[in-house]
């Protein structure tokens, strides 16, 4: 059992065969309950900023879907979830992402997958988001969480909207294409 008494259920989605990682925080109670990822309002909400239907996104072969923690690390006191524990990554994701020889595309999701990915201790989401030229020259996107929580922050940067999501949608098209 967990801190907060619900049995731990990892939810990971990858094949050998992905050519494209998406890299969130943890699962949710929702995805916890249907154990599979990005069932929830933030998966209707990343799969548009992708351009991807649910087929494309849940094809195994071709999108590797590997959170920062595999469980849901459940709720604090005031019933926000919990962030990613780091005893997850430090344990398991390294050998996880040796598993995926063939990722042309990373797609960093919220600040503990750029914290992890980029090595980064202090840059805020804004800032690593507004570096994403630099960084999809090396085949990293970062985004801000597709939660809700986040409409106000993509509404005052609406540079995401107009620049980065065209992009990223085009190069996801390409990776997903490539045969």
């Amino acid at each position: 059992m967990t801190a907060t008494a619900h049995a731990p259920r990892p939810v990971v989605w990858f094949s050998p065969t992905a050519r494209l990682l998406i890299a969130g925080q943890a699962p949710g109670a929702r995805v916890h309950a249907s154990g599979k990822p990005f069932t929830d309002p933030s998966g209707d909400r990343l799969r548009d900023w992708l351009g991807l239907d649910e087929a494309g996104f849940y094809d195994q072969t071709r999108v590797a879907i590997v959170p920062m923690a595999f469980c849901f690390p459940g709720y604090d006191a005031k019933g926000a979830d919990l962030p990613p524990p780091a005893i997850c990554a430090q344990l398991w994701r390294g050998q996880v992402l040796a598993s995926l020889p063939k990722i042309r595309l990373t797609v960093l999701v919220g600040a503990a997958a750029m914290r992890w990915h980029l090595g980064q201790k202090r840059q805020s989401v804004v800032q690593t988001v507004a570096d994403w030229r630099g960084l999809a020259a090396r085949g990293i996107f970062p985004l801000p969480h597709p939660s809700w929580r986040n409409t106000a922050w993509i509404k005052r940067n609406p540079w995401v909207t107009d620049e980065v999501l065209p992009a990223l949608r085009a190069r996801v098209t390409s990776v997903m294409e490539e045969v």
